[in-house]
């Protein structure tokens, strides 16, 4: 079973309105696909849970505004964040690009995540054959940068994708051992020990997870100024 974790963006005229409003706009932070399903006689209808942190009273108008959306249901957290439960009509824009998917057996790992340039990111699961169909028949408008492939396992679906295997020993010795509490109750000395090398070693390891994994959030999630 492999996996691909890649970035999609699309042209304007193929976005959905909130798409395009989150790019256009300064009132989006983040937003997340949670869960969905599409039904209807001709697969013409979706139902749709997002996490999103934006600016509410901006968010809730567009959403107003957009016609191929028959309802919502929000549901604040707090001040800037929130859940809203859409059912909305399939548009042609999303038709022409799902097509890639309809035929292969193919699973997206939720959630999807947006950023505010309006591209979004999803982990896929399936055969490697299947994935590479998948990629070859998207239309060529979509432009695609496919951030990790391989084999999948539990790493792949979070932000320590990109961890080497000892890497990820050492974050996790060190979370067992308290280095990450507040107040910190291991040193690097305590981690070393416990891999068994030199504590320049266990911090050099120690460094590089945690720039990986700082790195793919942002890169993951959007920067924000």
């Amino acid at each position: 079973m492999k996996y691909l974790d890649a970035r999609f963006r699309q042209p304007r005229w193929m976005m959905h309105p909130m798409q395009r409003f989150a790019r256009e706009s300064d009132a989006v932070y983040y937003e997340e696909l949670h869960a969905w399903n599409v039904i209807g006689r001709d697969l013409d209808l979706e139902y749709e849970l997002f996490y999103v942190e934006a600016e509410r009273e901006r968010y809730e108008a567009k959403l107003n505004a957009v016609e191929s959306i028959r309802w919502y249901d929000l549901t604040p957290i707090d001040e800037q964040s929130f859940y809203t439960y859409v059912c909305q009509e399939t548009r042609d824009e999303d038709i022409e690009w799902r097509r890639a998917f309809i035929a292969l057996d193919l699973l997206v790992v939720p959630p999807i995540v947006y950023d505010d340039a309006g591209d979004f990111y999803m982990t896929i699961v399936g055969t490697g054959e299947n994935i590479r169909q998948m990629l070859e028949e998207l239309p060529e408008e979509i432009d695609t940068t496919v951030n990790a492939i391989g084999e999948y396992d539990r790493r792949h679906s979070t932000v320590a994708g990109d961890l080497t295997d000892r890497q990820l020993e050492a974050v996790t010795v060190a979370a067992d051992l308290g280095f990450y509490d507040v107040p910190r109750e291991a040193t690097v000395a305590d981690v070393a020990n416990r891999l068994d090398c030199a504590p320049s070693t266990a911090s050099n390891l120690l460094q590089k997870a945690e720039g990986s994994v700082m790195e793919r959030v942002v890169d993951r999630h959007g920067r924000r100024a």
